[in-house]
């Protein structure tokens, strides 16, 4: 049976830390699932859609990586899916604090779940989605912090004129 996991979050937008996990990923996992989570109440930059096309071609549409969004609970996702394991980055403690208490929460809704911590490569510790929205809007240069393509979107949401 092949080996499963969900890689969720929000993706807004996708970070060349992001996509090294998922790289580095599909070294323990057959097949990725990257959820994108429909959270309305963060404002985000990119739509679902956006996110989830950007994603699948910053992976090159590899077949081993489905990209999907959900809604409410990650557990009760993941049982829909019926997988039980999911893969979370750790940039730095702070990180880790925060992902042990959802890892622990999501064992007390679901004994079943498991989380498998991956830390972020040492050239993207400091990356934030944020972060990078942030220096994005106010024209800096993020091209290497992000796939090509989501660079791109990033300069024609931003795109000033003169």
């Amino acid at each position: 049976m092949a080996r499963r996991a969900i890689y969720p979050g929000s993706f807004d937008p996708m970070t060349n830390g992001h996509l090294s996990l998922i790289q580095r990923g599909l070294k323990v996992f057959d097949r990725l699932i990257v959820a994108i989570a429909n959270n309305p109440a963060k404002k985000p930059l990119f739509s679902v859609d956006e996110r989830r096309a950007l994603i699948a071609e910053a992976v090159g549409n590899d077949p081993r990586v489905e990209v999907d969004s959900f809604d409410g609970l990650l557990v009760d996702y993941a049982k829909h899916q019926g997988v039980h394991t999911v893969l979370r980055g750790l940039r730095a403690v702070s990180d880790f604090e925060y992902e042990f208490q959802i890892a622990n929460m999501n064992r007390n809704l679901d004994p079943e779940f498991e989380s498998v911590f991956m830390m972020t490569g040492e050239d993207y510790f400091y990356v934030a989605s944020s972060l990078v929205r942030e220096v994005a809007s106010f024209g800096g240069d993020v091209s290497r912090l992000v796939p090509p393509n989501v660079f791109r979107a990033l300069q024609a949401r931003f795109r000033r004129t003169p």
